[in-house]
């Protein structure tokens, strides 16, 4: 601050005054030597260049006829230049400072430090740009100059140039001329210059042949590990941060002994900053300052870095002797930086260990658990390969590790989920659920149903933000592409149909569309078909713009699932919606993406049955999703045959051991007035008995899969081949609105209170399906008298009746047909 000066106590004398002009006069004084060192016309006219010149023109004007300073800034802009320019530099800026005169006198000591600071860099940019000549003959000289530079930190700055220069010069004068320079800077007194040369012998590793590792590299590392924890806390920080890359380096030329120390020493930074002096005393710790936790912080975050590096220093078979509890320690370091680390290294590690990937699963299913959602978000990059080791993993794993790890994985993906919901980072739970997707690869499909699957579908529901629901809308649609039982799938898409295609908020019927996308990705063109089809086109009369605008982009999509002639009629169906969207629709934006909808779609070429050679890889494609999925439901009826005949045998054996024991009691009795008997007769009978039987369950288990009355109207979804226009109401729950299709209609009409719109059947094909049940029905009974008399009783039980014309060209009184009542009925 200024003093604050009184005029009222100031002395106006005559010899005061003249105090004060001398004042004056010295500040003039000082301000002259400023004037004087303003350019004058001349020096200006000579240091400006013409605007008009390009960088390669002024850098080559500026070498020729410029100031000493000028052609100093054009040697530092040289990467630049290469960089914009490689050929004209070489060709006309290089040779132009091939003398390096000017770069010469500006590394004198006699120039100012950051004159030399500036020198130390070109230096290192310059030494790979020339030949080994000129560099040995002009550069190394003046780099041992710098070497033995007063300043420190022109020590320090020109050692870490001394790994360029290498490259630059070859192994042959790096070990001559480079090397030893390093080894005295190792001993240098600044701390700073002998970090630099350590780091810089790191580095310079490869180009040292073994005697040089042994006989020089070693001992000076040596001398540095051992000083390090008396010296500065940064020294340990460099030192954590090379350890790996220097084990690794001079692996060949250790002892075991020495081997052993280094690995040691490694362990002991793991967790410095963690122990406790003189026991447990915690009156008898020494405290630390912040800045020197943040260090500790450091080193141990470094020695997390290097972690994968040490494994193979150890060799991954000896991972469990050597180096899990360090790994256990560091997984549960108190710190999120270091724990950071471990799981971002997490895969390298699982990928090292191999076959004995199992021994960290608790760890993965710590760091699945951890607190901080930043390293969740760490381990997530890699998570689908982590867990695909942790359960396939190598040769030697047996199938008992791996089915112990899995109930410990689950519990902790789902707490991993649930807490990057409740949390603001929405985008780390975005990229939690996209690697989701690959648990059917993982674990079992009745695993993923019961504890994955449901709640993706109540995120899609309840979930604000848009990139997570689209994501849980595609892991789920991949889910369900892998689930094994056809009833569960049922399930899945009828609640899809009816709480997000039919429900109330339009925020769930634009979702609805979005995975009607994903369901088109994954599956086979038959499959969106036969359930998918008909409920999008039910949106076209939806009372929101935006799900009739949304829908009309996707109509191009859903016309190129359709086949000719398998599905015509589909066809006709969506050439219906479009037509009528295009006399009734109201909204002009809505208007306006139908008409650019109807243009595009008019230049689509549809793909007909069998291969075409301009569809030949989207058909190969889709036929090899068809194939799965067909897949898929083989391996149910082979599952359901094997659990059946796993049932049986247990019965006949049971069966078996009980007649045994039985006749060993009463063996001697028999014996006198019983001929001896073998078992073998009576259990081939009963098991001839049994095979009849498992061959009935399973045509009937073939012929017709009975579901669940909830979902028995999915079952009914039109046939491809048949490509008729019918389908059962998707909605299940008793609902009985109609879509009529005509020529000159395309109505809606519902006898429901709550105005869903559905497409189920007409009367013809109602009757055609009840034909097709009946003549099952009559091959598996064969009675007619009993199906009459069970029909009548029925009848009387009904009390609103409707008349229903069958083929045979009797008149049955029913109500809306059940697939049961559709079974029961005489032909």
């Amino acid at each position: 601050m200024h003093p604050i000066i009184f005029f009222s106590k100031m002395d106006f004398t005559q010899s005061n005054l003249f105090g004060y002009i001398e004042d004056l006069q010295e500040l003039t004084i000082i301000e002259r030597p400023v004037r004087r060192s303003l350019k004058t016309p001349e020096e200006i006219e000579r240091l400006t260049v013409d605007e008009e010149l390009n960088d390669i023109e002024r850098a080559v004007y500026l070498l020729s006829s410029g100031q000493d300073i000028q052609g100093t800034s054009v040697v530092a802009n040289l990467p630049v230049l290469m960089r914009q320019n490689p050929a004209e530099t070489l060709r006309r800026v290089l040779p132009k400072i091939r003398i390096l005169n000017a770069l010469v006198s500006k590394a004198q000591l006699s120039q100012t430090l950051q004159s030399r600071l500036v020198s130390c860099k070109i230096m290192g940019k310059l030494a790979n740009k020339f030949e080994a000549h000129i560099v040995k003959r002009e550069i190394l000289p003046l780099v041992k100059s710098l070497c033995q530079d007063v300043e420190y930190e022109v020590r320090t700055c020109m050692c870490r140039q001394l790994e360029h220069i290498a490259q630059g010069i070859g192994t042959e004068l790096t070990k001559t001329v480079v090397l030893p320079e390093l080894v005295e800077l190792a001993r240098d007194e600044g701390n700073s210059v002998r970090l630099a040369a350590f780091e810089t012998l790191v580095n310079l590793l490869e180009m040292f042949d073994a005697d040089d590792r042994s006989q020089t590299v070693l001992p000076l590392v040596k001398s540095f590990c051992e000083k390090s924890f008396k010296a500065d806390e940064s020294i340990l920080v460099s030192l954590s941060f090379h350890l790996g890359k220097l084990c690794n380096g001079l692996y060949g030329i250790f002892t075991p002994e020495q081997h052993l120390r280094f690995l040691e020493f490694y362990k002991k930074l793991c967790t410095l900053g963690l122990q406790q002096e003189n026991g447990h005393n915690d009156n008898q710790l020494q405290l630390q300052t912040l800045e020197q936790e943040k260090k500790y912080i450091s080193v141990r975050k470094n020695c997390a870095y290097n972690f994968p590096a040490m494994i193979v220093f150890v060799d991954p078979k000896n991972f469990h002797l050597e180096l899990y509890s360090t790994f256990f320690c560091l997984c549960h370091d108190p710190e999120v930086p270091v724990r950071y680390t471990v799981a971002m290294g997490f895969y390298e590690v699982a990928k090292l260990l191999n076959s004995g990937v199992y021994t960290i699963h608790k760890e993965l299913v710590t760091l699945l658990q951890d607190e901080s959602l930043e390293v969740l978000d760490a381990l997530v990059g890699h998570l689908p390969e982590i867990l695909e080791l942790m359960t396939n993993g190598g040769e030697n794993s047996g199938s008992e590790s791996k089915l112990l790890s899995v109930p410990d994985l689950i519990p902790a993906l789902t707490t991993a989920e649930q807490r990057a919901a409740t949390s603001l980072k929405w985008r780390t739970h975005e990229k939690l659920l996209q690697k989701y997707a690959c648990l059917p690869h993982i674990i079992s499909s009745d695993q993923i149903y019961y504890r994955f699957l449901h709640r993706m579908l109540t995120i899609i529901l309840t979930n604000n933000v848009l990139p997570v629901q689209k994501a849980a809308a595609r892991t789920l649609c991949v889910y369900l592409r892998y689930n094994r039982k056809q009833e569960q799938r049922h399930e899945v898409i009828q609640k899809l149909i009816e709480q997000l295609g039919q429900g109330k908020s339009y925020w769930n019927r634009l979702r609805f569309l979005d995975t009607c996308e994903f369901i088109m990705e994954l599956f086979s063109k038959s499959f969106f078909c036969k359930y998918f089809f008909l409920p999008v086109l039910e949106l076209t009369h939806d009372p929101v713009a935006n799900v009739r605008m949304k829908l009309c982009c996707l109509l191009p999509k859903v016309k190129s699932t359709l086949k000719i002639p398998t599905d015509k009629l589909f066809l006709q169906q969506l050439e219906l919606c479009i037509r009528k969207l295009l006399c009734q629709e109201k909204d002009k934006d809505v208007l306006t993406i139908v008409k650019r909808t109807v243009l595009e779609l008019d230049r689509m070429e549809i793909s007909v049955d069998g291969f075409q050679k301009r569809f030949y890889e989207n058909d190969l494609l889709d036929q090899e999703k068809e194939r799965q999925e067909l897949l898929l439901l083989e391996m149910e009826q082979l599952e359901k045959e094997k659990q059946q005949n796993e049932g049986r045998s247990t019965n006949i054996s049971d069966k078996m051991f009980e007649k045994k024991r039985r006749d060993s009691k009463t063996s001697s009795a028999l014996a006198k007035n019983v001929p001896l008997s073998f078992p073998g007769s009576s259990s081939g009978t009963s098991a001839g008995k049994e095979g009849k039987k498992s061959k009935l369950v399973r045509s009937q288990s073939f012929s017709t899969q009975a579901l669940h009355p909830k979902y028995s109207n999915i079952d009914k979804c039109p046939n491809r081949s048949a490509a008729t226009g019918y389908t059962p109401s998707v909605s299940g729950m008793g609902k009985s609105s109609v879509l009529s299709f005509s020529d000159d209609s395309f109505r809606t009409r519902s006898t429901g209170n709550n105005g869903n719109t559905a497409f189920p059947s007409s009367s013809s094909l109602a009757a055609s399906s009840r034909n097709s049940a009946n003549s099952a029905d009559q091959k598996n009974n064969g009675n007619k008298d009993s199906q009459s008399r069970k029909m009548s009783m029925d009848r009387k039980k009904t009390q609103t009746e409707r008349s229903v014309p069958l083929a045979s060209g009797r008149r049955v009184e029913c109500r809306r047909p059940s697939f049961k009542s559709l079974c029961n009925i005489p032909k």
